[in-house]
């Protein structure tokens, strides 16, 4: 029998009632839950649907074996891969799987799908974030991942890496909500980025960092340690030899081996780092067949010393590869936490002591170009005036930023030849002077006590000298005296770290989503914490705001027309001058490896998705 029609009207009316009721009698109505899915997006979709099989990039029928060696340039001294103190040992990341995996061919982690977690939820106003924890997750022991382990990684974290604990600190609570599920709850909603950026969070075993080792002795997350550590990604440590050299071996059995974000991927059966403090010795050892695949970061190095036999006989392949993947700003930073670098007209004096031009052509054959944004060879780069959104955004901070964000396109100072070097010299000097300083016979001196402006320069590769050794110059005929200090790697990163430097050069990589690593950048709360990337040591109400407006955006257009914003504040307040970057990644490898037919748009993908290719080893030949 059909039932009555009831009128819309009649049926929300008591609808209405039924919830009055419900919380009259102190029953709370609960929102719908949110769906759980196999990936999350910071905007729109993720690419790949429920059910892919494996990434549009890898070849899921890639031969496994042979073995890739690879150099990096500093030693290490630890396998805990979450201490900010030490040097922890290159490729640690292949020991351990996180909750999600992302795509090389989106926009940097834009989208991220299940691992650890075979399922994600979150609400619509990202209040908190859940993970399933996929029952087949298990330890190299055969032990299965737990919610248990995924807690105690997070806390330990934040606990001993103080950046870490910086990026995190908006989540107050991470539990067990369900045998397999844990729920990271947030001090408020809103922000897009933390339900994406926990299931970063590198899940470490428990049990085994809280367990002691052969000789009894108990184990310590907040300690460095050479025993090799119980993972659970597709390689464990096979050899090793503190400071020298680390291999690590496929694990046959490893429990992700089908799991479609990782088919096509880890081929290799075994993997190399040999450590190569100097970098000429580096480059001759590649040269010597020492290690197979090398990126090579100096243009000059690139016009110029690839021309050995290997090459020409095509043994040894160069190719260069587009530079998609990430922005960056690559400067001398002065470190403003002294006094002599807080009035900007000195730092604006500085950048135009900087021949670009002039050194692009000399020292790196015309190869580089300048930077002139903060996300240098992205669409996040500021350019022309600001409009639209982004005036809207600069409008509220109008009265704490200088002038010129609104009334000029951003430009570094153009060199290239003698008079425009005079030119931009006596500018410089002008600078000085409207800053306090004098020209006092051929020293620039503070008007008030006569002490010269000196600039202690701290690097630890003397391939840098080519390009600081005309800077200097510059700068000693405008009167500033400079001090050039070679330092080895770990005298380096400790000055930088504990703010002991005036002048370094220092690099910040930039996503294409950029969100709450902003704060640790340029956040003035970050300034003061030893460990933090603000290396500069910039406290700027503005520049504040305009990073919450980041993380808060609502979509793509915001998170753009807000970074825009922010790349023209900082460059406007002459934080730092800038060197350059490359839009392309110039590589050399010995011919011994196949690779996907098609490659992802934002990554050459070595070594992750190439393999070891039988036959053209045996054309090339040799090992070392």
């Amino acid at each position: 029998m059909s039932q009555p029609y009831t009128p819309l009207s009649t049926i929300r009316r008591a609808a209405l009632a039924c919830v009055a009721a419900l919380v009259l009698a102190g029953h709370p109505v609960r929102a719908e839950e949110p769906a759980w899915t196999h990936g999350t997006a910071l905007t729109g979709e993720p690419t790949y649907q429920q059910g892919f099989t494996h990434f549009d990039y890898v070849d899921p029928q890639a031969p496994k074996g042979g073995t890739v060696r690879l150099a990096v340039s500093t030693g290490f001294d630890t396998f805990n891969p979450i201490l900010s103190k030490g040097n922890p040992a290159p490729g640690l990341g292949l020991l351990y799987d996180q909750l999600m995996e992302s795509s090389l061919d989106e926009l940097d982690t834009s989208s991220t799908y299940g691992l650890v977690a075979e399922a994600v939820r979150s609400p619509a106003d990202h209040a908190w974030v859940e993970y399933r924890l996929d029952p087949a997750a298990r330890w190299h022991d055969g032990t299965p991942i737990t919610a248990e382990d995924v807690i105690w990684s997070f806390e330990k974290l934040r606990e001993v890496n103080p950046s870490q604990g910086f990026y995190y600190r908006h989540v107050v609570k991470a539990e067990k909500v369900g045998e397999r599920t844990v729920r990271f709850t947030f001090d408020a909603p809103g922000n897009r980025e933390l339900p994406h950026i926990v299931g970063q969070v590198p899940v470490l075993p428990k049990a085994w960092w809280e367990g002691t080792d052969a000789n009894g002795v108990k184990r310590d997350i907040a300690k460095g340690t050479l025993e090799p550590p119980l993972g659970s990604g597709p390689y464990r440590i096979k050899s090793f030899e503190p400071g020298r050299h680390i291999v690590y071996e496929r694990v046959e059995d490893y429990w992700a081996k089908d799991h479609p974000v990782r088919v096509g991927t880890n081929n290799f059966g075994e993997i190399r780092y040999d450590v190569f403090l100097d970098s000429a010795v580096e480059l001759e050892a590649f040269k010597g067949d020492q290690y197979d695949f090398r990126e090579e970061l100096s243009a000059n190095v690139w016009s110029k010393a690839y021309d050995f036999p290997a090459v020409k006989d095509g043994r040894v392949v160069l190719e260069e590869f587009p530079s998609r993947a990430s922005g960056r700003m690559q400067a001398y930073v002065p470190n403003l936490r002294r006094e002599k670098f807080q009035d900007p007209r000195v730092r604006r004096a500085l950048n135009l002591a900087y021949d670009f031009e002039t050194t692009n052509q000399v020292v790196s054959a015309g190869l580089h170009k300048r930077i002139g944004s903060y996300f240098a060879g992205t669409d996040l780069a500021a350019s022309g005036l600001p409009e639209g959104l982004e005036l809207e955004i600069l409008e509220t901070v109008r009265d704490e930023v200088p002038p010129e964000v609104f009334t000029t396109p951003y430009e570094n100072p153009v060199g290239g030849s003698p008079k425009k070097v005079r030119d931009n010299l006596r500018q410089a000097v002008k600078l000085f002077r409207e800053a306090g300083y004098k020209l006092d016979g051929r020293r620039m001196v503070d008007a008030n006590t006569g002490e010269q402006f000196t600039i202690e320069f701290i690097y630890f590769d003397r391939s840098a000298e080519r390009g600081l050794l005309p800077y200097t110059k510059n700068l000693e005929n405008i009167g500033v005296k400079t001090v050039l200090r070679l330092i080895d790697v770990p005298q380096y990163i400790n000055r930088v770290q504990s703010r002991d430097f005036d002048m370094a050069t220092l690099v910040w990589g930039q996503s294409l989503s950029p969100g709450n690593e902003q704060r640790d950048f340029w956040g003035s709360e970050a300034a003061d914490r030893p460990q933090s990337r603000n290396y500069a040591g910039i406290k700027d109400p503005a520049v504040d705001k305009l990073i919450e407006r980041i993380i808060y955006a609502k979509d793509r257009e915001e998170l753009v027309a807000a970074t825009h914003a922010l790349d023209r504040v900082l460059l406007w307040n002459h934080f730092v001058v800038p060197q350059f970057y490359s839009d392309v990644d110039r590589t050399a490898r010995w011919d011994r490896f196949g690779r996907p037919q098609t490659l992802p748009e934002f990554s050459h993908g070595f070594p992750t998705i190439w393999w070891w290719d039988k036959d053209k080893a045996a054309r090339v030949g040799g090992r070392g």
